[in-house]
Formats: structure tokens, sequence, C-alpha cells
């Protein structure tokens, strides 16, 4: 077999390019082990077992373990409340899901956990709620997150 022409290797390279280019941006959760090496896969994945207590008195025992944007967290899942906390890191921990203001996401899903950074009501230790479109997961609320403890 003859390698291909000029023309034809050039169309080549502009197809295969253009065939990984439709997965850039595409969210899945796969084991890292089913992961293709050349892209690496998102983590977001229940933990059962942990434990964290936030400053209300709530105790948790479940997790879901995730890859997000950096955010404010809101004293409640709204965008009206006061801002309790800066989640600065891009692999978080999130306790439990509560409905609020519809948010970029499409929905009206927020998570909460426990904040980087304490701003306002420093004794809550930057616990608060961010809108789910901070976070990397394919469903809101993710199966198997409990519902917050509050309504």
């Amino acid at each position: 077999m003859r390698p291909p022409g000029p023309r034809r290797a050039a169309r080549l390279r502009t197809a295969l390019v253009a065939v990984a280019l439709t997965g850039v941006g595409v969210l899945t959760t796969v084991p890292a082990s089913a992961a293709p090496s050349s892209a690496p896969a998102r983590t977001c994945h229940l933990r059962d077992g942990v434990h964290h207590a936030d400053t209300l008195g709530n105790s948790f025992s479940k997790d879901l373990y995730c890859e997000n944007k950096p955010g404010d967290l809101y004293g409640r899942a709204y965008f009206t409340a006061p801002v309790t906390g800066r989640l600065k890191s891009s692999t978080s921990w999130f306790v439990c899901w509560t409905l609020g203001d519809p948010h970029p996401g499409g929905n009206n899903v927020w998570y909460y956990t426990q904040g980087d950074e304490a701003l306002q009501f420093p004794t809550l230790k930057a616990w608060g709620s961010i809108p789910a479109d901070h976070l990397w997961t394919e469903q809101d609320p993710v199966p198997g997150l409990p519902r917050c403890p509050w309504r």
C-alpha cells in the first residue's frame, strides 16, 4: 500500500483534529482505569463513611467529591443571601443539595459545602451553598447525595 498523497494526508489530519475537538467540553464520569490516556476523566463521585460537621449542628457521613470552578458560597441558596465563604479549590466535597434561585446551569439546585475562606459571618466558618453550575456533574441533583436537612 502506498502512503497517502499530500492533500489526502492534510484532509486526514483535519478530520482527526475535528474528531478530537468534538470531545472537548464533554463531561463524563468514568473510572480512571477506563479513561483514555490522552484525556483525564473528570472527578465526581460519592464517598461514604466520611465525617463533616457544620457550625449549625448538622452532621454528614456522605459527600460528593467533585471538580468545580471556584466561587462564592451563600448563607442560603439565593443570590441575595450573605456571602459566607469562598471556594477557591478546583476539587471539593459537597455534603448535600437544596433548591434555591435559578442559575446559569438551567436549574435551581445548589450544593452545600465548607469554603476555603470565610467572609461574612466568620462564625459559620465558610459553610454555605453554591449553584450547581459550579460543579462538573452529569445530573443535578446527583443521585445518592442526600437533600439538605432544611427545605
